[in-house]
């Protein structure tokens, strides 16, 4: 399969007027570049290739495309995009601001984004699709391992690690809820109390994890042991080594949403963090801007990005069908 790139040697190519900028090149911003350019809307998607789900070896629950690599996923719809004249730049979006009407230019629209390059590209309308990062427990192995056998979605790879023996890493009251959902992949689960510690935990969540057969171990994990580039055990601070094949961990959700911040837009607070404010469609408190994915709805899943991504641009496309009729309505 031909992977489509775009390096410096395209650089010079581009005009820099654009119908829609969609800053992000993953499920959510190349699903919704796919319905712009169909719609045949002048669309450049900036995208700096930095994919949350780059250290997984596969994507699960997306129909059709259960257990393809997310690499292979992306330049599939690379490839798919370029078909409907679509661009695509290797690029990160640096900074970006609403033109003010003494210097923008109707035709060029209502947004400029600075790239990283240097380059300067407007728009009549923005589709955010920056994801999040996922900011780990700093406990030594856990990084290396994260997307591997360090997990932290069963939804996601519960079946690849099915009936091995589970650790779930507690790093806030929420990891009762993981280890407790996690016992329907594997009836052999320990909860190591780690940095929450055995007394925080409620009389309620021992009653619970006591009956779906969860072991509860007190102490600061320190290190993962690794053995033959495989998980193979969880150590504390004691020393002790409990046996484990696979842990799952809550990280903590950073959504890269700094571009909608310079532009003004409202914010909310999540179970799982701070988000934008949105409407059903991803249309953000600030005129002409939409936030799509993990940008947006940080527990999302692949196949809810696209879908989002889908849906903002049907709307974009709508809103300025309807915009550009009205202007030629005569008065």
């Amino acid at each position: 399969m031909e992977v489509v790139t775009v390096t410096e040697a395209y650089a010079g190519t581009y005009q820099e007027a654009y119908e829609v900028v969609v800053i992000g090149g993953g499920a959510a911003g190349l699903s919704a570049a796919l319905v712009l350019g169909r719609a045949r809307r002048r669309t450049l998607v900036v995208d700096a290739g930095e994919p949350r789900n780059a250290p997984a070896a596969h994507m699960q629950g997306y129909l059709s495309r259960d257990g393809m690599p997310p690499a292979e996923f992306l330049a599939v719809g690379r490839e798919e995009i370029a078909r409907y004249g679509v661009e695509l730049v290797r690029d990160k979006a640096v900074d970006v601001h609403r033109d003010s009407d003494e210097d923008a230019d109707a035709d060029a629209g209502d947004f400029a984004v600075v790239l990283g390059s240097g380059r300067t590209v407007r728009a009549r309308r923005l589709v955010v699709a920056t994801g999040l990062a996922d900011e780990l427990p700093p406990v030594p192995g856990v990084a290396g391992r994260f997307g591997r056998d360090v997990l932290h979605c069963p939804y996601c790879h519960g079946w690849e690690v099915r009936d091995e023996a589970f650790g779930v890493l507690a790093t806030s009251p929420m990891s009762v809820h993981q280890a407790l959902l996690v016992t329907q992949w594997s009836k052999d689960v320990t909860l190591f109390a780690h940095t929450v510690g055995e007394d925080a935990l409620s009389d309620e969540d021992l009653r619970r994890l006591a009956a779906a057969g969860v072991s509860v171990v007190p102490g600061e994990v320190v290190e993962l042991v690794v053995e033959d580039d495989r998980l193979t055990g969880v150590r504390l601070a004691d020393g002790s080594v409990h046996a484990r094949t696979a842990v799952f961990v809550a990280p903590r959700f950073v959504p890269r949403t700094g571009l909608l911040e310079r532009l003004g837009a409202e914010t909310k607070e999540t179970p799982f963090g701070s988000a934008p404010v949105t409407d059903e469609t991803g249309r953000t408190t600030v005129p002409g801007v939409w936030a799509v994915g993990n940008a947006t709805l940080l527990s999302q899943q692949v196949v809810h990005a696209a879908g989002d991504g889908y849906k903002a641009a049907a709307t974009i496309n709508n809103e300025m069908i309807m915009e550009d009729i009205e202007r030629r309505v005569p008065n």
